[in-house]
């Protein structure tokens, strides 16, 4: 852990945060007032205004020390914290989590994502039992360092080829993962080395995906490869760094990180449980206008895909763990931790087969309340055209010449406007019989559930 403020620097801390709070008031009200607003005022006031908060509010924390952010971050509220996390500095990210507690750093993990912009290599060396991180941008700084895990992130082809001649081996193109037979996924070179192709889960609020990630093991260093940043790692990582004999070799962090994934999956898959409950108020609701039930469905659609990308996920991880299990080069204590993943994914397959069953009764139920309302509409219809239909017949009648001769030496006025008193009787007589049909059967279905109600009570 890095060494706390004093308290001759408490003032400033206390100066930092409020200002950082100031920023982000001015940024929700600004956000507010552009809501109100049309699309073109929109666009101006998030422009000119609001951007200008975002850009002060980045500044401010490049020019403050690592532990006065940690500080900030833990003492704003969860939503204030997620708006800030964004303006952090990518580079700085790390060391900041370590001066967070696991709870807050959970949360921004799970609910903050932060895309890399530049090619990253990253390398780690244990150091006092720890993970230590070392950013490389040259291939000289490999030299100084004993690295058991390599982790690129969206590395271009020169970077992939100036790493991968430095350790003797050849790092794939992380952008043509996409095998899913397991002899393209999972194998071992004659060299020795373990190359396995696994996707990780990436739960964002807007989208959810399948991010597929390059493992090699060569030589006790794993070496990673990927297309963005993912809170798995970012999250193995700070246990690595935070907790003494976390890991040991390149072999130790794969296990974690596909330990960590099955644990983001077990969090997903808690959001995906508390959504649908949510959904099922809804659904449980004596009415359910279309509107409503178009939403509904749209909402239990969104949880069925994220619901078959984290069944998706687990049984890649179920595929690589069971290969490195029968590769026979794992430590006893690495085969029971791999028997423990096993052990969590076969819990989350059947908790992922409940939501499914629980989803398609959300669906059904759904589909039912929209037949219910069209056969009402219909229904309505229906009686409509049974009231209309002798005055259609009579009005058939009235348009005839026959009436014209019936009617002779009556005035047509007084001829037409009897008729139509008379077709306006028939009609209303008519909606009475349809009426008295009606309560004449919800009678005979109340009798029927009684007698239902007073046969059990016998039994009883």
């Amino acid at each position: 852990m890095s060494e706390q403020p004093n308290l001759t620097e408490a003032d400033t801390v206390k100066d930092d945060l409020a200002e950082v709070q100031n920023l982000l008031a001015k940024h929700k009200l600004v956000e507010e007032v552009s809501r109100r607003q049309d699309s073109g005022r929109h666009d101006v006031v998030e422009s000119l205004v609001q951007r200008q908060h975002i850009v002060e509010l980045r500044h401010l924390f490049a020019r403050m020390p690592t532990v006065t952010i940690a500080l900030i971050l833990s003492a704003l509220p969860e939503e204030d914290r997620l708006v800030a996390w964004k303006e952090i500095a990518e580079e700085r990210i790390d060391s900041i989590m370590e001066l967070l507690s696991e709870e807050i750093c959970e949360d921004l993990l799970g609910d903050a994502h932060h895309t890399s912009t530049k090619v990253m290599v990253n390398a780690f060396e244990l150091h006092n039992g720890r993970l230590r991180q070392i950013t490389v941008d040259r291939p000289v700084q490999l030299a100084n360092i004993t690295p058991i895990w390599v982790d690129l992130v969206a590395p271009t082809p020169r970077v992939r080829e100036w790493v991968g001649k430095y350790f003797d081996l050849e790092i794939p193109d992380p952008e043509d993962l996409t095998d899913l037979e397991a002899s393209a996924r999972f194998y071992i070179e004659d060299n020795g080395e373990v190359h396995l192709h696994s996707d990780f889960l990436l739960d964002l609020e807007d989208e959810s995906r399948n991010v597929a990630v390059a493992f090699i093991l060569h030589k006790d260093i794993l070496f990673s490869v990927r297309t963005e940043e993912l809170p798995v790692f970012r999250l193995q990582r700070l246990r690595a760094r935070t907790k003494p004999g976390y890991v040991n070799d390149g072999t130790d962090v794969l296990l974690d990180l596909y330990a960590a994934d099955a644990e983001y999956s077990a969090d997903r898959l808690e959001d995906v449980y508390a959504e649908l409950e949510s959904v099922g108020k809804k659904v449980l609701n004596t009415k359910v206008t279309d509107d409503e039930a178009g939403n509904i469905l749209a909402d239990i659609a969104w949880q069925e895909d994220l619901n078959g990308r984290i069944r998706r996920n687990v049984l890649d991880t179920r595929r690589a763990v069971s290969f490195l299990m029968r590769g026979k080069f794992l430590s006893p204590a690495q085969l029971e931790d791999s028997r423990q993943i096993m052990r969590d994914i076969e819990s989350l397959d059947g908790h992922t087969s409940f939501l499914f069953g629980k989803i398609n009764f959300l669906m059904d139920a759904v589909v039912g309340f929209i037949n219910i309302n069209q056969n009402q509409r219909v229904s309505k219809l229906t009686k409509l055209s049974i009231i209309f239909m002798p005055i259609n017949i009579l009005a058939g009648i009235g348009g005839m010449s026959e009436f014209s001769m019936m009617t002779t030496g009556v005035p047509w006025p007084v001829a037409y406007g009897a008729f139509t008193v008379g077709m306006g009787i028939v009609g209303w007589l008519t909606y009475l019989a349809l009426r008295q049909a009606e309560q004449r059967e919800a009678r005979k279905k109340l009798e029927e559930a009684r007698a239902l109600n007073l046969s059990a009570s016998s039994l009883k």
